[in-house]
């Protein structure tokens, strides 16, 4: 919001200079996000009145003026302004001005002319972008009076940030009343003599709907002169505070607007037949805005309608059929408490914004109805003239304003200062709130244009605000501190991330809701879960998983001609699941778990001379997989399988412990060929929960005994998986004391021969053998690897190879 200072002076008037003014409201929550002067620094320009105009002797477009600066001698100054004629008053920089952006002005010579000086456009003087001609000024205008004096361009524009809660200071009465209680500084609001009426005539008002209006005020008014000029002052300050002038009657109401925070409307009573009807919107019906826009309504909007026509959005924007026109004579004043929750939003739906809506959903002064429109009254006869007719006032329903208590000691320890009752006291009168003091025990009554004021905690904050938060003192909280151990087993994020971070790759976080087709796409999910307003229309989904997101970065560092991008995000997907119940940090109906995805893309290694390129595989980022779980690995299990987000041959279910954990593998062609990549990435995705907590490191010594490596060859059948076999060799090693010496076991060759009938497969294991306390005979190692190659021959019909 715009505040002019010259305006906002005109109701307080503090002892303090420009930036201290903004700095004590920014301290006390009306934050001035920026300050600008009205216009750039000049100096020497006064006002000027050309006396004489004759033509140029040796250019066609410029003239010779005779210029009366009042300093009692002629000052004679070439011109090309094409406006220039006898009898302007203009802006003239005589001879050692300085004008914005460095220039001086001296005497000059111009086509063989003498000329002292320099007669300006608004645009020389900073004004505005306007060089089209002179600036022409006021034909009262004092005569070398200076420029900045006569126009008030000593004048600063405040811009301030004000919360939603705090709709009271959207006008310049708001913030007088908030300068005056900061500083001490008296208020002095508008004095007026009210209107008498002169005239019987009423409009036929009827309130339908008590939850959409308050209270209606209005009146009608005859004969008034929409042609009618608006004041320079009211111009200059409706343009200060950001507003435009249109004409008299619009201008009068933004202006009590913006004095006031009141907002009104003006209808043109001849075309409105019979009465107006306050009311919410019926199916169907439709408005064409004041803006031109012709919006449908619905049933939960509330209107002001003349008849079956709706006439206006109520609180939101007046209609285009009775708005008032440079040939309107008579028209109706109206003014109206409408209930917050029944304009909230309701702008905002239909893709545009209202000064008024701005205010009204954040809640208008309900008490000071009639006051103000017999201001704007006022205003309206002073200007516009017209026959005034009797105030008709209905009150429907008002918010009942319930008294807040706050407890002293209460306000002393949220605080942390030793407030004596006396300066609470103070405070409170000086924000005009009504109290009664009972025990140390504050009663305050909100007054009607304080929304803002609910609970203890309010006006806890009113008392720290007019206070002075600088005043409190900056002391640190004593506490124990007591600091938790966590467990060595746990592998925290922040852990898990330096791991991955280890391993080469990136971290990225990425939006939560994600496009609908990549839930489609990637998870098989028809159904996710729908954001009701999303930032984007293509946002419009939470994930259930994180690959989509890790695609996109992918897609995007190609874009930027990366040729190896590793990726990994840690964080949540979102899945319905109906037993999940509200809780401190669960919603009902949504499960959150934390996942941990990477995605690695082009070649497995860096540019290098000292290996052959070649892209990443499944085994490169299953080998990182691996390095991340660390001892947990052992207890991974791969398991061939099918996600629609992956490679159907080239994919892996992730178990642990029996549990499904995640998925590995290699994007679906599909998908590769869709987000225009070239080359399929790995990804693996995987539960945060099932791989926080490890297993404690065993310490063990070293045998001095020596190694016993033996290979052991075998035929099984081709659907039999490495994974089985393995698991065979352990049962047999946990369930055989005499295996106990066998330390270790690896897969190092498959073999198939495809000119073979049989469909069989040849898996080739080297163990390690080795016994803490004595040397290995040839003997125990043959009957070790006999009792080995026995167990795979029973479970899996496995046969020696030769």
């Amino acid at each position: 919001m715009l505040i002019p200072e010259s305006w906002l002076r005109t109701y307080v008037n503090p002892d303090l200079d420009t930036e201290e003014l903004s700095h004590r409201l920014t301290m006390a929550g009306l934050e001035v996000e920026e300050t600008e002067s009205v216009a750039p620094a000049f100096s020497g320009v006064v006002v000027a009145h050309i006396t004489d105009v004759q033509p140029h002797p040796n250019a066609d477009r410029l003239r010779v003026c005779q210029v009366d600066d009042g300093s009692g001698t002629p000052l004679q100054i070439v011109c090309g302004a094409p406006n220039a004629a006898t009898g302007l008053k203009v802006p003239l920089a005589r001879v050692g001005a300085q004008l914005p952006g460095g220039m001086k002005i001296g005497p000059v010579k111009m086509r063989g002319v003498e000329s002292s000086g320099m007669l300006c456009s608004a645009r020389e003087l900073g004004l505005s972008q306007d060089h089209g001609g002179l600036l022409e000024l006021s034909a009262d205008a004092p005569i070398g009076e200076d420029i900045r004096q006569h126009l008030d361009l000593d004048d600063t524009i405040f811009t301030l940030k004000l919360t939603p809660n705090r709709a009271d200071c959207l006008s310049i009465r708001g913030v007088a009343r908030e300068v005056a209680a900061l500083t001490g500084a008296p208020l002095k609001l508008p004095e007026f003599e009210p209107v008498q009426p002169t005239i019987d005539d009423t409009l036929p008002i009827k309130v339908e709907a008590p939850d959409l209006c308050g209270r209606f005020a209005g009146r009608v008014i005859r004969g008034v002169n929409a042609r009618a000029a608006t004041p320079e002052w009211m111009k200059k300050q409706l343009e200060r505070a950001g507003q435009r002038s249109i004409s008299a009657l619009v201008d009068i109401s933004n202006y009590v607007m913006l004095e006031l925070g009141r907002p009104t409307h003006v209808f043109d009573i001849r075309r409105i037949q019979g009465g107006l009807t306050v009311r919410w919107a019926r199916e169907g019906e439709k408005l064409e805005l004041l803006s031109g826009q012709v919006v449908d309504l619905q049933p939960d909007v509330g209107v002001i309608a003349a008849g079956d026509t709706v006439e206006s959005m109520a609180g939101i924007m007046g209609g285009e059929a009775t708005s008032v026109t440079l040939e309107t004579t008579d028209i109706y004043l109206e003014g109206a408490f409408w209930w917050p929750e029944a304009i909230m939003g309701k702008a905002r739906r239909y893709r545009f914004s209202s000064e008024a809506s701005h205010r009204f959903e954040r809640g208008v002064d309900f008490e000071h109805v009639t006051e103000d429109l017999e201001y704007m009254t006022r205003l309206i006869v002073d200007i516009c003239g017209g026959q005034v007719g009797p105030m008709d006032d209905q009150v429907i329903a008002l918010p009942e304003r319930e008294p807040v208590s706050m407890r002293l000691e209460r306000c002393r320890k949220v605080l942390g200062l030793p407030l004596e009752r006396a300066q609470v006291e103070d405070i409170f009168k000086s924000l005009n709130l009504e109290f009664t003091v009972e025990n140390d025990v504050f009663v305050v009554t909100p007054p009607s244009y304080r929304f803002d004021i609910v609970i203890e905690e309010d006006l806890i904050e009113e008392v720290a605000r007019v206070y002075g938060f600088e005043r409190i003192p900056d002391l640190p909280p004593k506490a124990r501190a007591q600091i938790r151990v966590d467990s060595e087993t746990l592998h925290g994020p922040h852990e898990l991330r330096a791991r991955m971070a280890a391993l080469d790759y990136q971290e990225v976080i990425n939006f939560s809701f994600v496009e609908e087709e990549w839930e489609r796409d990637y998870c098989g999910e028809t159904n996710p879960i729908r954001l009701l307003n999303p930032i984007a229309s293509q946002l419009a989904v939470m994930r259930t998983s994180l690959i989509g997101g890790l695609v996109a970065n992918i897609a995007h560092n190609m874009r930027h001609r990366q040729s190896r991008v590793r990726v990994f995000e840690l964080g949540r997907v979102f899945m319905r699941a109906p037993n999940v119940r509200d809780g401190d940090l669960t919603v009902a109906g949504v499960e959150q778990p934390n996942r941990l995805g990477a995605a690695a893309w082009g070649p497995a290694l860096e540019e290098q001379w000292g290996a052959a390129a070649r892209p990443v595989d499944f085994y490169d980022v299953k080998a990182d997989l691996q390095a991340l779980l660390g001892q947990q690995a052992a207890a991974l299990q791969y398991i061939p399988d099918v996600h629609p987000a992956l490679h159907p041959g080239r994919s892996a279910r992730l178990e642990l412990n029996g549990k499904t954990v995640g998925w590995l593998g290699e994007l679906h062609p599909r998908w590769v060929q869709k987000a225009e990549i070239g080359q399929a990435p790995v990804v693996f995705e995987i539960d945060v929960d099932a791989i926080s907590t490890g297993t404690m490191p065993e310490l063990k010594k070293l045998s001095r005994q020596p190694v016993v490596i033996r290979d052991l060859a075998v035929w099984v059948n081709a659907s039999v998986s490495y994974q089985e076999l393995l698991k065979t060799l352990t049962r047999a090693i946990a369930s055989d004391a005499n295996l106990s010496v066998v330390q270790d076991i690896q897969l190092f060759d498959v073999w198939r021969d495809k000119s073979a009938e049989n469909d069989e497969k040849s898996l080739a294991f080297r163990f390690w053998l080795q016994n803490p306390q004595a040397t290995l005979d040839d003997a125990t190692v043959d009957e070790c690897m006999a009792v080995l190659l026995r167990a795979l021959e029973t479970q899996h019909g496995a046969r020696q190879r030769a």
